[in-house]
């Protein structure tokens, strides 16, 4: 992130300036909290026998952020800093959200290929079944049925809601284009456990998205006045939807 934004590559260029008052002042707390709280994950090595370690890094979006605090603060940093403002506007300008993921893979000159790709979300899926409470926000689905003029049955739920559920909260999980949805569906068949839930199969990891997921797809139906805005929102967020397998 130092290195886009025209800071040294040699030590530790970007907390330093992030360390300034001005900075401090603009970042906020919840970036402040992510800046201080990397996301641990582990990176297996090639060679053969070798364990993988725990190793640190930071959702890339976490980069336009920082970058819209340093256009914020612009005046207060004045023209010491006038390259990096002049930087964090053109990371702005030219990635927005949906393009930061291969903004950063050019800057470390990596080209994934599908099967690295696949192999990367499986970190997403659980070994073996785990126990949660409850994943899905109940509010989710009084929106749903509000949206879709559903009745509201006496038992379970509305059977379109199975479909909704693919189509707009596995399908596009973390981006994956239906990865996790198939990693998380072989790993219920190879264990025979039909009657426990999909998210019961993630991981710790692939839960923490679940959750953001839901949250920000709750927010989208809840200011949507009707099924058609509410689709155009998850599209416009979320990508091409799945087709209904109706």
């Amino acid at each position: 992130m130092g290195r886009a934004l025209g800071l040294s590559s040699r030590g530790n260029a970007l907390p330093r300036f992030l360390s300034n008052q001005v900075m401090i002042e603009a970042v906020g707390a919840e970036v402040k909290g992510k800046i201080e709280n990397p996301l641990k994950f582990q990176w297996a090595d090639l060679g053969a026998g070798t364990p993988p370690v725990t190793v640190h890094g930071f959702e890339s979006s976490l980069l336009i952020d920082i970058c819209n605090a340093i256009i914020a603060s612009e005046k207060q940093l004045g023209d010491r800093y006038a390259n990096i403002a002049r930087q964090a506007h053109i990371i702005v300008g030219a990635s927005a959200r949906l393009g930061i993921r291969d903004l950063v893979y050019a800057l470390a000159g990596y080209n994934p290929t599908t099967e690295e790709v696949i192999a990367a979300f499986k970190l997403y899926v659980a070994e073996e079944a785990r126990k949660y409470e409850p994943e899905f926000p109940s509010e989710l689905y009084v929106q749903w049925h509000r949206l879709y003029n559903l009745a509201v049955p006496d038992r379970g739920r509305p059977w379109y809601f199975k479909f909704l559920t693919v189509d707009h909260v596995y399908w596009p999980l973390a981006s994956s284009s239906g990865h996790i949805l198939e990693l998380t569906r072989a790993q219920k068949a190879a264990r025979n456990e039909r009657s426990k839930k999909l998210h019961q199969f993630l991981s710790e990891v692939g839960v923490k998205a679940l959750r953001q997921h839901l949250g920000q797809l709750l927010g989208i139906a809840q200011v949507s006045a009707d099924r058609a805005e509410y689709e155009k929102h998850v599209r416009r967020i979320f990508g091409t939807q799945h087709e209904m397998d109706i």
